[in-house]
């Protein structure tokens, strides 16, 4: 729920409607859902409404509040003041291409790549696409959040699309991985968007800080722990002393 001040969206516009627009706030409780047009909100009220609205939160709000709701005229308000979350976050991997985009899209391991998954379930496969639910270990109030995602990746661009099917506290998310060569080695992107729904126990803004600081952390373990199973690979691919013949050996 969207709060200014400690309080509910709602109960902000619902104040301004009775102390500038004239609105009947015992009316307006008896009929929640019904529009401000129906709560007999003129045009003039509107207007004042859309005045306050600009001045406090500087959000414009258009001519089809009157159509609205109050609940609904918090959302458009809570929204405009709480732009949908965006995310981007990278790290450069000192490893192949290849060999990043073999470990990192290997999800039934996912608990060995990440350090905040407890359990990996596959739930269904077609080709490149993946349904799973993860079950992260709990939280500091003993919860241990689950949510069933899906994910399409491109192996020939290499991007992986990945969308919650249970958003849970979110509107929706969406995930985008992009992969990279360059200098050094790999690198791999992450671009997260988002929204929380009203419920939601934190809002877009602080959800976009949390991922933030979260993405931080699991990349720079992914980075460890991919450059650790590459360097395996190179020293197992590489020949051992006294292995390699010679044209002389072989005569």
């Amino acid at each position: 729920m969207t709060v200014t001040h400690g309080r509910p969206m709602t109960a902000e516009i619902t104040d301004i409607l009775v102390a500038h627009c004239g609105l009947d706030a015992e009316a307006a409780a008896r009929a929640p859902a019904a529009s401000l047009e129906e709560l007999g909100m003129d045009s003039l009220a509107l207007l004042e409404l859309s005045a306050v609205v600009a001045d406090r939160w500087r959000v414009t709000i258009g001519e089809q509040a009157g159509q609205l709701s109050i609940p609904a005229v918090a959302d458009l308000v809570a929204r405009r003041v709480d732009p949908p979350g965006h995310t981007e976050n990278d790290v450069l991997i000192d490893a192949p291409l290849p060999v990043v985009w073999e470990v990192t899209n290997d999800v039934a391991n996912w608990t060995e790549l990440f350090t905040e998954y407890a359990v990996v379930e596959i739930l269904h496969r077609d080709g490149h696409t993946v349904r799973f639910r993860l079950t992260m270990y709990p939280d500091e109030n003993g919860v241990s959040w689950s949510w069933v995602s899906e994910r399409t990746a491109d192996p020939v661009s290499h991007q992986v699309r990945a969308h919650r099917v249970e958003t849970g506290p979110f509107e929706y998310m969406r995930i985008h991985w992009r992969y990279s060569e360059e200098a050094g080695g790999t690198r791999m992107t992450w671009t997260q968007d988002f929204a929380m729904k009203p419920t939601a126990p934190v809002d877009n803004a602080g959800m976009t800080e949390r991922i933030n600081t979260n993405s931080v952390i699991q990349l720079a373990v992914i980075k460890d722990r991919v450059e650790r199973i590459a360097r395996q690979r190179a020293e197992q691919d590489r020949p051992a002393a006294g292995d390699e013949s010679t044209e002389a050996g072989d005569e």
